[in-house]
């Protein structure tokens, strides 16, 4: 009998990481399947569901860009979550049937864990990355939210949708949603490597957020961002990437293969040093 198999699909593809997390935990558990990658186009979903869902040792795929908001009107059902968000990163099987899930959101809430529900959250960014953590903001009780974002017509779309009253701002004005907040989320590209940097406005309003704030940076490459050295500066809790990153794995390897992941001390730190390339 064939192994079973997932895998993640996207198109740029070589660049994920997901192959590294899923291998490991596969060899950690000494499990008996594999994980790759596929480069597959928003005109190809239709043709490789086709054929994959077909493929009784298929157990899944992870989706990245840009596939996520393509990929819901080729399977059977979508999650609650997947709906919220607008978007699928996770596809696996439900018996016969092929279920699209956004295991992002798990991602973000476990990002997030330390912060107090009680405090201002905001969130930078309005595109699909920021409905996910919006998600996982409403799913953590969190009353008070605000959106920085190039666009403030964007955002305050955003927050009208998930029915939040918080503000949304322009860049320049992040001072004023950073106010007192107990947790700032970068849910934007800004500060990825090859993109453009993080405005210093932004940097600089992590000073008016609340003592013991969590910054949450998605960004992981680079894994020490300026966002994260700034809150580092002022005292406040730092959370890279990549704490999102294998969070939204664990959940999509269970899917995938019916095993809880490793998360014990010594298999994290073996993994983010592979990561790393420490």
């Amino acid at each position: 009998m064939t192994a079973p198999y997932a895998e993640v699909i996207g198109d740029p593809i070589s660049h994920s990481k997901s192959p590294v997390i899923h291998q490991f935990w596969l060899r950690q558990l000494g499990i008996e399947g594999r994980y790759g990658s596929r480069r597959v186009t928003p005109a190809g979903l239709r043709t490789y569901f086709h054929v994959r869902g077909n493929d009784g040792a298929w157990m899944g795929c992870n989706v990245t860009i840009p596939l996520k908001e393509h990929v819901g009107s080729h399977l059977d059902r979508l999650s609650e979550r997947a709906r919220r968000v607008g978007a699928v990163n996770c596809v696996h099987r439900d018996g016969r049937f092929l279920v699209g899930t956004n295991t992002d959101v798990a991602g973000v809430a476990l990002a997030i864990a330390g912060a107090a529900a009680d405090r201002p959250a905001c969130v930078i960014g309005a595109g699909g990355a920021a409905r996910a953590a919006l998600t996982a903001l409403r799913e953590r009780g969190h009353g008070d939210v605000r959106i920085v974002a190039r666009d403030p017509a964007k955002g305050r779309a955003l927050l009208d949708l998930w029915g939040y009253d918080g503000a949304a701002v322009a860049i320049g004005d992040a001072a004023s949603a950073f106010s007192e907040a107990g947790v700032v989320i970068n849910a934007s590209p800004l500060g990825m490597a090859g993109l453009a940097p993080m405005p210093l406005p932004v940097q600089q309003a992590i000073e008016g957020t609340a003592e013991g704030a969590v910054i949450f940076d998605m960004v992981y490459n680079p894994i020490d961002t300026a966002l994260l050295a700034a809150a580092r500066r002022r005292g406040r809790i730092a959370v890279d990437g990549l704490v999102m990153l294998v969070g939204q794995a664990r959940e999509a390897f269970e899917l995938f293969f019916g095993y809880s992941s490793p998360r014990d001390t010594a298999s994290d730190a073996a993994l983010r040093s592979l990561l790393t390339g420490g």
